[in-house]
């Protein structure tokens, strides 16, 4: 006789215990990611308790330093290369109205828009990508984001030299052609944001 139930997943997470965790270190609440992900906060809870459970971790806030990857990232598939920060790929810009943002800056200004999802868009810069998020406090400075080869490299050496994280690299998206987008953020002296952000691209 078969055994009962799923199938063992091959990863140490399931997806939808992955997608979570990328969401809470990410930033997000049990509220926010339940909303995005059209779910009830008790699944996102039941997704938070399994991932600690096989984890050994024991609070919520342990996600954010951790430091995994999904065993089907092209992430793990990179080699290390030495940390060099390069251009600003990216720019964030806070707006009140999502639609009247994009319409102003694609319409008006006439940036190509790049793709839409949510409440959250993007657009080409000549090369630097703008990003826009529906918030209602608009008023918070641009986070830059620099670009950087081996964001896994880059985060270990800027820890090294003293740099503060608010949560290790984490995946921000998975694009259709299976192009990852990972992050992580920390504060300059200030205590305005930057970020370190890398693709990881399949390589087949």
């Amino acid at each position: 006789m078969g055994t009962r139930g799923r199938p063992r997943h091959p990863d140490v997470l399931t997806p939808a215990e992955w997608q979570v965790v990328h969401a809470v270190r990410h930033g997000m609440s049990n509220q926010e990611i339940a909303r995005r992900r059209g779910v009830s906060v008790d699944a996102v809870k039941f997704h938070v308790a399994n991932a600690l459970m096989k984890l050994g971790l024991t609070r919520r806030t342990e996600l954010r330093g951790w430091r995994g990857v999904p065993a089907d990232s092209p992430l793990r598939a990179q080699g290390a290369q030495p940390m060099e920060l390069g251009v600003i790929g990216q720019i964030a810009r806070p707006v009140r109205d999502i639609h009247v943002a994009v319409d102003f800056y694609g319409t008006v200004l006439g940036l190509p828009h790049l793709y839409t999802f949510g409440d959250l868009a993007f657009f080409d810069c000549g090369g630097t990508r703008l990003f826009l998020s529906a918030t209602e406090e608009p008023a918070q400075p641009s986070i830059l984001y620099f670009r950087v080869d081996d964001i896994q490299t880059a985060y270990d050496e800027l820890r090294a030299r003293g740099v503060e994280f608010e949560q290790a690299p984490h995946l921000i998206h998975k694009h259709d052609n299976g192009v990852e987008e990972w992050m992580a953020f920390f504060p300059d002296p200030d205590g305005h944001l930057l970020a370190i952000m890398a693709q990881a691209v399949p390589t087949t």
